[in-house]
């Protein structure tokens, strides 16, 4: 149950590295040793790509729990200006 992968090491075991993120979840691939990119399942992409929130939802979701983050939209339109 690998969950870092060097990028040739990916590119040469490709369907272990999908088999992998299928049933172990995401994968990652490393260039010279810094996270470059990660492999999910459809499941996954799908999933994430259904979930849309507002902006404000997702900054409440990353702030730990109980940290009472209050999050409000100014309802100022800005400074009038003449033309």
């Amino acid at each position: 149950m690998k969950k870092r992968w060097q990028l040739q090491e990916a590119k040469n075991q490709l369907s272990r590295v999908v088999t992998e993120a299928r049933e172990h979840g995401p994968q990652t691939i490393t260039v010279h040793g810094h996270p470059a990119a990660v492999v999910i399942s459809i499941e996954e992409f799908r999933r994430l790509a259904a979930e849309k929130k507002p902006l404000s939802q997702f900054f409440r979701d990353l702030a730990p729990k109980g940290a009472g983050l209050r999050v409000k939209r100014s309802r100022d339109t800005g400074r009038r200006t003449e033309l």
